[in-house]
């Protein structure tokens, strides 16, 4: 059958069209293309399970399994993001959404605007609806973030999706009665640890304050909410997640550490991405990617080794891929995925009305380039489904036409993003072998797959569990269950 191969820790990794893959010897590798593995031989057997033997194919758990990881194609958006403010007070070296000074009240989203945009977003044809508040700091305008979750809830009353509300804050602006009406309203909290203090307040400057000790307490403070609910904390507690600038390079072990003082038991290890300030402060924050995958390989390999001694702690990164190379499954990562989410998956509504495919792209915008523009709140949603933006994407997003993808060996498990593609090289479709964000991906597939193929039973188990993905139906709402 149709194969892509690749030498990884000295053995050729086989991959097909399905997912499935196979570790083989060079001299079985060169018996295997040549067709002389005899046909009573294990070998022979294995390749054949995996369906890589065309006299053996299984065509319908082929069609079965390809058919699973292509189910999300059937929905359309489910990841509903809007971007209430761009006031934010914290000074972010990084920052990507290219956040507002705390007087900017223009960049504030009106009521009228938001009322607008809950009623366009469920429209979609997904059963599944996640509205996730972002910024700036949407803390910074709370009385419209609590009239968008009740409009929200109210509107589904008589609709009945899976509906869930996620919010990405700096926390420094929390006090009791927010977190209070967050939690009653089961709002999921998202925010960003740099590491340890000295390294987070570097990057991330709070005027007066320990941007560090601010989101450190709240973090603390909401996850004792969570376990004062008798809820489990391997399942709930803060999502944080780590920009990778130049500076934390060297700190991968004091990174980890971190994240598991404050009780966390997932870390993303993102590189950073050219938009908004990091575009401007690329000569203080930018880093060549064979540094960044050092950086990755260390703290994972440390990771490992704190599972192996009973401390759990998974990568966002490994724990996607390997949900797809393990278990077959598709995590549903937007920005991980063939087509990408934009405009299928995802949609972002700007506090200005208008309404783009992804947030990347109204990153994109909020640096004078409005490309993934696709419509306003006052659009109608066929119109703005039906984009030639949205369809665009979707077309540079299909790794089965991308040039460079479609005979890579990671090609069932990864993903691209035209947005990336289009500032970094100017072209929706890209050209991967010189994109950043293919070295990334593949980087990191290389090593995951060095560590399966090291065949170690404690690691295998390792990995195993962090493909492991429950439902956590305390976000849901209750009139959509």
């Amino acid at each position: 059958m149709p194969f892509n191969h690749r030498t990884v820790g000295g053995q050729v990794l086989l991959t097909n069209a399905e997912g499935q893959f196979f570790f083989l010897s060079p001299d079985e590798f060169r018996s295997f293309a040549e067709g002389s593995i005899e046909r009573d031989s294990a070998l022979y057997r294995a390749l054949a399970e995996r369906n890589f033997v065309r006299a053996e194919v299984d065509v319908p758990a082929m069609a079965d399994r390809m058919r699973k990881r292509r189910a999300f194609l059937h929905y359309g958006p489910n990841l509903h993001i809007m971007v209430v403010t761009l006031r934010c007070n914290e000074t972010c070296v990084y920052c990507h959404a290219s956040r507002a000074d705390m007087s900017a009240t223009q960049t504030d989203m009106t009521p009228e605007i938001a009322d607008r945009a809950v009623d366009l977003i469920f429209q979609t044809t997904n059963p599944n609806v996640t509205i996730e508040f972002q910024g700036g700091e949407p803390l910074v305008v709370f009385p419209l973030v609590k009239r968008v979750i009740e409009r929200a809830r109210g509107v589904n009353a008589s609709i009945g999706k899976r509906l869930e509300f996620t919010m990405v804050s700096n926390l420094s602006l929390m006090d009791d009665e927010k977190l209070e009406y967050l939690v009653s309203n089961k709002v999921q909290i998202c925010t960003s640890i740099d590491g340890p203090e000295h390294l987070h307040d570097k990057q991330r400057k709070l005027v007066g304050s320990s941007a560090h000790g601010e989101a450190t307490r709240w973090i603390r403070r909401i996850n004792q909410a969570y376990a004062d609910l008798g809820l489990d904390p391997t399942l709930y507690h803060v999502e944080a997640l780590l920009t990778t600038t130049r500076e934390a390079l060297p700190y991968w072990k004091e990174i980890v550490d971190a994240y598991v003082d404050l009780g966390c038991r997932s870390l993303f290890l993102r590189p950073v991405d050219p938009f908004g300030f990091a575009d401007r402060t690329a000569d203080r924050v930018e880093y060549p990617r064979a540094e960044y995958l050092e950086f990755y390989r260390r703290a994972v390999d440390y990771m490992i080794d704190l599972n192996l001694r009973g401390v759990e702690i998974l990568e966002r990164f490994a724990a996607i891929f390997l949900t797809k190379i393990l278990a077959g499954e598709e995590p549903n990562f937007l920005d991980i995925r063939s087509p990408c989410g934009a405009g299928i998956g995802q949609v972002a509504y700007n506090y200005d009305a208008k309404v783009f495919t992804c947030d990347e792209g109204r990153m994109l915008h909020e640096m004078g380039d409005s490309t993934f523009l696709i419509g306003d709140v006052s659009t109608r949603y066929r119109a703005l489904m039906g984009h030639e933006t949205v369809r665009a994407m979707a077309i540079a997003s299909n790794l089965d036409g991308q040039p460079d993808c479609v005979n890579c060996t990671y090609q069932p498990y990864c993903g691209v993003c035209p947005v990336h593609n289009h500032r970094t090289q100017g072209s929706i479709f890209g050209r991967m072998r010189e994109s950043t964000l293919c070295a990334v991906h593949k980087g990191i597939q290389d090593y995951l797959f060095t560590r399966i193929g090291g065949r170690d039973p404690a690691v295998l188990d390792v990995l195993q569990k962090w493909t492991t993905v429950r439902d956590r139906a305390h976000f849901l709402q209750a009139c959509a269950v």
